[in-house]
């Protein structure tokens, strides 16, 4: 039974990261962009002049990989740096025309379908499917991974197959 049990797991967790590649892939048609760098591009948008590292705080990414997605969103057009006219050591965030055109024709991210169907449920399964991902978070040694995949850092060439 244990054995049984353990393939069912892995062959639920294989859909789920299919499932996230798949959303991953999508989007990239649609807009260019990874999943990551459209949650950088809503977080601009929900709270302007934001600074990186509140941006890095709110979405739990790492600074590095905010500041790595923020130079390509950058490149792109989509968002913009400003210096702070008070505190010239202070950088601010904004979205672009280019940024909130994207924003607009992007296609349902995985994580807003499972934020909307998680809100949903009673918060004893929320906190029982939190404590179950944690725990396999820690069974594949994942606790201090950072939350932006590195793919969104470039460091993974997707376009190589």
């Amino acid at each position: 039974m244990d054995r049984q049990i353990t393939d069912q797991t892995l062959r639920a967790l294989r859909r789920i990261l299919r499932a996230t590649d798949q959303g991953g892939r999508k989007l990239a048609a649609a807009t260019g962009l990874t999943p990551s760098q459209l949650m950088v591009l809503q977080q601009i948008e929900r709270d302007d002049a934001l600074t990186p590292s509140a941006v890095a705080s709110r979405l739990k990414f790492g600074q590095a990989t905010v500041t790595n997605i923020v130079d390509r969103l950058e490149t792109a057009g989509l968002a913009a740096r400003q210096r702070d006219e008070r505190d010239k050591r202070q950088v601010h965030l904004h979205l672009t025309a280019a940024g909130r055109a994207v924003l607009d024709s992007a296609p349902d991210l995985l994580q807003e379908r499972f934020r909307d169907g998680f809100e949903d449920l009673p918060g004893w399964e929320q906190a029982m499917i939190l404590a179950a991902l944690e725990r396999l978070g820690h069974l594949l040694d994942a606790e201090n991974i950072d939350a932006a995949p590195l793919i969104d850092a470039g460091v993974i060439d997707r376009t190589i197959d």
